[in-house]
């Protein structure tokens, strides 16, 4: 493989053993190795499935001391990056070698509940011990996707978001300006969950970007004057992750896929699990740098990737990151108010009295009560967080306009997955234009498994 991942989005290509075959070709056009990842060979051709994926247990090296025991996609951590064609019909072949039933959930885009890939939205699993599932769809709407488990994990903290099983998914359109000479992809996640605090909570012991701990995996090696595109994406089961690259600004251009109303320069990334940013750095401080956590205990427990620039070898180095406090108004629009709504609705996200469980206007699932919508109407929501944490609300099959976040206005941004701080509200707006049975939920797998879920259906 070559010794660094990248690509302009015009040129992608897949280098098996210095040379190039047909069959390593066919499979490229969907599938690329991301930094420090080792690739195994795809399970074998089978009809005319454009993407084929396998579920299946590995060993995945996180550094030459630290190995794990996970799930994977396609023996690879993260799975495959994919790519299609936004609107064009995409069929991908699904085969799980696991001992459980699971599923895909395709993150973000809007399809069919069938294939959406959540169990509550009747999609069907896929069986056990080499079972197959086929997955067809039409992929929209364009920008940064990904892909995940969306099983229950009960006790057991080796299934679902906590594995290997996360890959992100591109879909690109025709009008993409590709202003950038490079594109890298960063995938955050952490290893080894265990409990904490009777039960109540849950650590971690390892950290990786790309599927392996800082110092381990190859470096993202740059030029100097390049314009770099990072596709950001943490793909945490619980966490959240603030990102810097020392001596660099990040311009924002997209969130969770969506270009943004007023593109701004900041020196920190936030992202919650479920949450994608995309920013472009200007690479115009030569050295070897740290591209990693900003809080220093992830950091140094694998949260990094170094950044080296052409001819500059050496360690990598970090620089704390200035303060900085990330707001989503940072990147709004137009303020004018919006036309009233055709209904809304208040939702109050709180925990039980003896907080084991979380609930939606007093109701934990599967008693939470249906948010009911009728199609081509909209929707005024407030999300009302009465607890002390942060919450990333995330519902499927739609995007959202973000109306505001507290007290500050967030006109134009466009998101499938919202922060709503501690002790504060966010509004949104979705239309209502996607009808099946749509699961809204927060993003963090111990909440959402604790109650913090319900489903919307649309009444006609």
């Amino acid at each position: 493989m070559p010794a660094c991942w990248r690509c302009n989005r015009r040129e992608l290509f897949v280098r098996v053993g210095g040379s190039f075959s047909a069959a390593s070709f066919v499979f490229a056009q969907h599938h690329e190795p991301l930094p420090g990842t080792t690739v195994q060979p795809p399970s074998p051709i089978v009809g005319d499935a454009d993407i084929r994926l396998r579920i299946g247990e590995i060993t995945l090296e996180l550094s030459p001391r630290r190995s794990v025991r996970t799930i994977a996609y396609n023996g690879q951590v993260p799975g495959p990056l994919l790519r299609a064609r936004v609107g064009r019909p995409l069929t991908v072949d699904v085969w799980n070698d696991t001992r459980h039933d699971e599923l895909v959930h395709w993150h973000g885009f809007h399809i069919p509940s069938e294939v959406d890939g959540a169990r509550e939205e009747g999609t069907p699993t896929v069986p056990p011990n080499g079972g197959h599932r086929r997955y067809s769809f039409v992929p929209r709407p364009a920008g940064t996707r990904w892909y995940h488990s969306h099983g229950m994990t009960g006790r057991d903290l080796n299934r679902s978001t906590y594995t290997g099983q996360f890959g992100m998914f591109l879909v690109e359109s025709a009008d993409d300006p590709g202003a950038y000479d490079q594109e890298v992809p960063i995938l955050l996640h952490e290893w080894d969950p265990r409990f904490t605090d009777g039960g109540s909570d849950i650590e971690f012991r390892y950290y990786s970007i790309n599927g392996k701990m800082l110092g381990a995996g190859e470096p993202i090696r740059v030029r100097q004057k390049q314009r770099v595109l990072f596709r950001m994406l943490n793909a945490s089961a619980t966490l959240h992750h603030r990102l810097a690259l020392p001596g660099h600004r990040f311009y924002v251009t997209a969130l969770d896929g969506y270009a943004v109303p007023s593109p701004r320069e900041v020196p920190t990334i936030s992202l919650a699990p479920g949450e994608r940013v995309d920013a472009i750095v200007e690479m115009n401080r030569p050295g070897v740098w740290v591209l990693g956590e900003v809080d220093r205990q992830p950091r140094e427990g694998g949260m990094g990737i170094a950044v080296e620039y052409d001819g500059e070898p050496g360690p990598a180095r970090w620089l704390d990151a200035p303060p900085h406090a990330w707001d989503y108004s940072t990147f709004a629009g137009d303020t004018t108010p919006l036309p009233e709504p055709d209904g809304r609705l208040s939702l109050v996200l709180k925990p039980t009295g003896d907080r084991h469980h979380w609930t939606i206007n007093g109701k934990s699932h599967p008693r939470t009560d249906d948010i009911i919508v009728q199609s081509n109407k909209r929707y005024r929501w407030i999300l009302d967080n009465q607890s002390a944490e942060p919450h990333p609300i995330h519902l499927h099959r739609h995007s959202f306009r973000l109306v505001r976040v507290g007290e500050k206005m967030t006109a134009g941004i466009i998101k499938d997955v919202v922060v709503v701080p501690a002790w504060q509200q966010a509004e949104i707006e979705l239309a209502a234009t996607e009808p099946g049975l749509s699961l809204f939920h927060c993003h963090q797998q111990f909440h959402m498994e604790m109650g913090f879920m319900a489903m919307m259906r649309y009444s006609d």
